[in-house]
């Protein structure tokens, strides 16, 4: 088994857990600004971890819900295991599994699953970005004005006065609307389903762009990848280097990605 397929075999996987149990996640804990934890995140990590640990027992892992582990290989698994588990908890189905690998530090597979709507999101470096195995590529859209643009911020930082408030508030009179779904992972795959997604060739994606004031590299690792090569563009919230330490972050289809920087600096 190469990378390749044990990422999509263990995300399917989890994927079917999380879908079979849906409605019914289990206890669910308070991680106080990180959000909260359920039985079902635990469940999805132990089953990945299990896949890859087997296939591939010298690499490292680093998951948002167990201690990292080091590998004595040069790669290293990134996983959020249940992405999206506000909008678990509460039934809510927009959620997804993210599997990225990373060799020498460099990202160079990623899968996002779905399993609610069974849509698979994958890109490997180089060689394009892909949904349920069809080619898919960053919309057209040119101007703000006709922009769908997803957001993401913690309560701690959506105080009055806020300064991310401010953004948003500057960002919303230069959109066509704003959403706050609540998956990092599937709206940096939304960016990416643009043109030629499912078959259907459209100036205008299922988002545009996507900005967000806190996340961590699991959140990201898989998302960002797959928007690139689907010929998106991530930066910092300033324009500069995307890093998975980047702590926040800017992605959009490329046209409109300096008039989201502005809105929103």
């Amino acid at each position: 088994m190469d990378v390749k397929e044990c990422a999509i075999k263990a995300a399917m996987k989890a994927g079917a857990l999380l879908k079979d149990r849906f409605g019914a996640p289990g206890k669910v804990s308070s991680k106080g600004d990180e959000g909260v934890v359920t039985e079902l995140d635990l469940a999805s990590d132990r089953l990945i971890r299990d896949e890859i640990e087997s296939a591939f027992p010298d690499h490292g892992i680093l998951s948002e819900e167990s201690p990292e582990k080091k590998g004595s290989s040069p790669g290293r698994w990134i996983i959020d295991p249940l992405d999206g588990t506000t909008n678990y908890s509460h039934s809510f189905p927009h959620f997804a599994v993210s599997i990225a690998f990373e060799d020498s530090g460099k990202v160079t597979f990623g899968v996002v699953y779905d399993p609610m709507r069974d849509e698979l999101f994958s890109a490997e470096y180089g060689k394009g970005a892909f949904l349920n195995g069809q080619k898919i590529e960053v919309s057209a859209v040119k101007g703000l004005g006709g922009s769908l643009i997803a957001l993401d911020f913690p309560h701690s930082l959506a105080s009055p006065g806020s300064s991310v408030l401010t953004s948003f508030a500057s960002l919303q009179r230069k959109v066509h609307a704003l959403r706050k779904a609540g998956s990092a992972a599937l709206e940096l795959c939304y960016v990416a389903a643009g043109i030629n997604a499912l078959g259907e060739g459209r100036a205008a994606g299922r988002l545009d762009g996507y900005w967000s004031s806190r996340f961590h590299a699991w959140d990201a690792a898989a998302g960002a990848l797959i928007l690139e090569e689907a010929g998106g563009r991530i930066t910092d919230l300033l324009g500069g280097p995307f890093t998975l330490l980047s702590g926040k972050c800017v992605a959009t289809n490329g046209l409109i990605h300096e008039n989201i920087v502005k809105a929103i600096s």
